[in-house]
Order: C-alpha cells, then structure tokens, then sequence
C-alpha cells in the first residue's frame, strides 16, 4: 500500500472540488492505496478571493458566502509542510484531465502546485498531469523542475500503475501516457488507451473535501455543492478549446467542415445512468450536496437514452437536488427541455463567446447559428429554467467593436446571468498558436486565470481596456452602451 498525497492549488478563495480529485481517489483506494488531500483553498496569503471580484462586477449576485467560510492566517507553505510531516506521503500529486480541465483555475494547477511544492522538504516523488504535458512534455517537463514523472491523456489507471510500479521498483519505462526523466532529457512513453468505460473508475470519491468546500455562493444563496461529471469529451473542435488538444493525443483530430469531429462516438463516453444516480444520492444522503455543477463540456451530446433514464430514477426518488449544466444551443428544443426540467436542471449555461458568426466560425471554428442561440434562450426562458451567457473579451484579432456588439447582442437575449472571461491561450490549441505567432501572448503564459486576469500584450486591446471592459460588462448589458464614454472618463481613460 502506498501513501498518496493530492494537492488542490485553488487560489480562489471559494469551495472548487476538482473532479480529477474524485476520480482518483476512487480508483487509488479501489487498489488499496492511501489518499489524502492538501487544499489551499481557504488559506488567507493564498488566496485571490474571486467571489469577491465578480461580486463586484456584478457577474455574481451578492450572498453572505464571504461570513461562512473561515480562513487559515498561516502561511501556506507552512501548513503544506506540515502536512507532509504528519501524512509522511510516498507520492505527492496534482493536477489532472477530466471534464473541468478547461475552467476554475484547473489549466493552471499544474503551475501553482509546483510553486508551493518548490520550497518544502518530502521524500515524496512528485507527479503531475494535466493539459500541459499532454500538449507538450519535454516543454513543460523543462518549465516545471521539481516534477519527477508527468501523466498525459487520462490519468486515473495510469497514476495506479505508476504508483503500483514505484512502490515494487519496478521499471515506469513502459508504462503508457508516463513521461520520465532522463538526465537532462524525457522520455516519452506511448499514449495509453482513453478510458471507454468511465464506470471502471468506480464511484467518484468526494470524502476527501472539509465540508466548507462543498459550500457554493449560486443566485444570491450559499448552497452544499459539488462539480460534477457525467461525460467526457465533445464532438466540436473549436481552435480556442482544450478538447481539441486531447482530441490530438487519442488521434482523433479529422474534423467536418462545420468543425466536428468525425469519428465522435470514440471520444463522448458517459457513467451508466445507474452510477450517476448512485453518486448523486449518496453525496445527498451524506453531504447534504444539493447542487450539482455538471462540468460536462456539452451536456447534450450526453447518451439521450442515460439522461432519459436518469431522469426516471430522479423522478422516482424526488430529491431535493438541482444541476447546473453547460451545453450548446443548437441541442435546446422542445423535447430536450422537458428532460432538463426532469432532471431538475435548474440553470443552463451556454457559450455565447462573441456576438459576429463569422468571427466564431472562420477564427474560431465554431458554428452556433444566431437564431439558434436566440431561440435557445428564449425556450429556456419560457419554461423556467435560468440562462447564462458566456462570453469572451481578447481574443485574438477581436477588437473594441466586437466586444460592444457582444454586449448588445446579450442584452437582446437578456440571460439572468451574464458571465465574461478573459481569453486564455490554453497551450496546444491552434488560437494559442496563433496569438502567439501575432505577439499577443508568449509562447508559454505561466499565471493564466481567464477570471482574474488578462496577459494580453495586444496593442489595441490593452490589458487595461480588457480590465474595464471585464469591470463593466455586466453593468452595461444591463443598463446599456451609451454610458461607456463617462465611464472610461471617469476612470482617466482615453476615448476615442
């Protein structure tokens, strides 16, 4: 048996429960091995405090979260080292892919691990996966020194293997989806086989959360959460995404000319109906989670005949829980809507991005029809069920005008949220690629948090413009464009 350590680098200030945490903690201590969990959420010097920044501009409606939740004033690396003293581990590890690869700090936990880890003292080896080696090994295997062994692809039974393997002294050669030092060098193991079956992980395994994680600001309350998935993967190949850069890795990358993948059967897996209701039951039963934030990247493309049953099991037991879900537009219709009330989906959100369809599809590669996404919302809205609209400030070749024309075009859907992100060049995708070969960022941005910050070094759209427009997006959506010109000014902005 060996002891594993997980480390949950959140610097949000907020309850996030990483799904990759879950994941592998069910398949670890399904082989017997010990799991343990240090998270940094709630360390006061750690913390950024996000609900309290999109609180401020309105993306999230204000809630008591702020007088609930307790902060740890030690220094984070201080209580890091002390639990690597009391759990003495035999292998530390962070960051992973699953379903919330793409959002909540997830992309950069790779960076903010290796960034406590660096100054405490372990016999611990060090292991990390994540997007970043899957994308590009021996690059981050260079960024990131104190990682002995990377994961690329989907970790779960590759980190048992590794485990297994490690604590026999067996070779970690031939191990599928390993990356392993060697000297100055990496060597690059094979891909492993994406996992086709996700009930093999097992029952996903929250226990390893303080209850004050599970506690979620949503809608102006504080409920019990958790993030949750019940698929993997997405049929579309938009350059800006992540899925693009795992679709590569299991050799999935032949696309239609709408930007689809041809071959998508191989890459949406979803858990048997069964198994879902059995995690969400029991996390009510012995959580009292009542939220469930699907982080599923399209909801829909979900196995209709799953969700069908689902939802018979759902109806049947009469939880008092709700999901969140995230999908695209065009799977919202008439039919689909009466399910996502059964499932007890209370809120929907969906990528607006930016407003101009020929942007989205000939820059992005993205094809979401405007009717279609105006039809969606109002759909939603007639049968109760609360809309989000994403959208994206700095993309590359966006400009002033495109981000006013998103902004109109949300006050013409009128969402009950509104929701903006910087855009994040994610390494491996082919927007990454080309805002860097146009100067906008650097081959490699360490720091990235599309909530927090831009690292833009565009010309026009300057982090300080980015800035304003992140402050006041929601407002104007709400209020109108025609105060934009006072509030530049009163900032000590230029106006054009």
């Amino acid at each position: 048996m060996a002891r594993i350590l997980f480390i949950n680098p959140n610097r949000w200030g907020r309850g996030i429960t990483p799904i990759w945490i879950a994941s592998h903690a069910a398949a670890l201590k399904a082989c017997g091995h010990e799991v343990g969990l240090f998270d940094a959420t709630f360390i006061a010097d750690w913390s950024q405090n996000e609900n309290a920044f999109n609180t401020a501009n309105l993306q999230y409606k204000p809630s008591p979260y702020e007088s609930m939740v307790r902060f740890d004033t030690r220094p984070a690396r201080e209580v890091l080292q002390q639990k690597l003293d009391a759990f003495d581990p035999d292998i530390v590890f962070w960051a992973a892919i699953s379903s919330h690869i793409h959002g909540e700090g997830e992309y950069a936990a790779i960076q903010f691990g290796h960034e406590l880890m660096k100054s405490v003292t372990t016999r611990a080896v060090n292991v990390a996966g994540g997007l970043q080696p899957t994308a590009a090994p021996a690059d981050t295997a260079e960024r990131f020194p104190e990682i002995d062994y990377f994961i690329r692809g989907e970790s779960e039974f590759v980190l048992v293997e590794l485990v297994e393997a490690l604590m026999s002294g067996a070779s970690t050669r031939e191990i599928k989806g390993v990356v392993t030092r060697d000297g100055d060098k990496v060597a690059v193991a094979p891909p492993q086989p994406i996992i086709s079956d996700l009930d093999r992980i097992g029952p996903y395994d929250y226990s390893l959360f303080d209850d004050q994680v599970l506690l979620r600001p949503y809608n102006g309350q504080v409920v019990k959460a958790v993030d949750y998935e019940l698929s993997r993967g997405c049929p579309f190949t938009c350059s800006y995404c992540v899925e693009t850069v795992i679709q590569r890795y299991y050799d999935l990358a032949e696309r239609t000319p709408r930007g689809a993948l041809r071959q998508p059967a191989r890459y949406l897996r979803n858990k048997s109906a069964a198994r879902i209701f059995e995690e969400i039951s029991s996390l009510y039963r012995e959580r009292g989670v009542t939220l469930f934030r699907a982080q599923d990247t399209n909801f829909l493309t979900i196995e209709r005949k799953v969700l069908l049953a689902l939802a018979e099991m759902v109806d049947r037991a009469d939880l008092p829980i709700q999901l969140y879900i995230e999908t695209r537009p065009e799977g919202i219709n008439p039919s689909s809507v009466q399910m996502l009330k059964r499932l007890k989906v209370d809120g929907v959100g969906m990528g607006i991005e930016l407003s101009t369809q020929q942007f989205r599809e000939s820059k992005l590669n993205r094809f979401s029809d405007q009717s279609a996404i105006e039809r969606a919302f109002q759909l939603l809205r007639e049968n109760g069920i609360r809309r989000t609209a994403y959208n994206i400030i700095g993309i590359p070749d966006q400009n002033e005008d495109s981000i006013i024309e998103t902004i109109e075009f949300n006050r013409r859907l009128d969402p009950d949220n509104v929701t903006v992100a910087f855009y994040s060049p994610y390494l491996g995708t082919s927007q990454q690629q080309v805002g860097t070969e146009k100067n906008y960022f650097l081959d490699y941005e360490f720091d990235l948090d599309s909530q927090l910050r831009t690292m833009t070094r565009h010309s026009v759209l300057t982090p300080e413009l980015l800035a304003f427009y992140k402050q006041n997006f929601v407002g104007l959506v709400r209020d109108g464009t025609s105060a934009v010109d006072l509030l530049k000014r009163a900032k000590g902005m230029r106006v054009a």
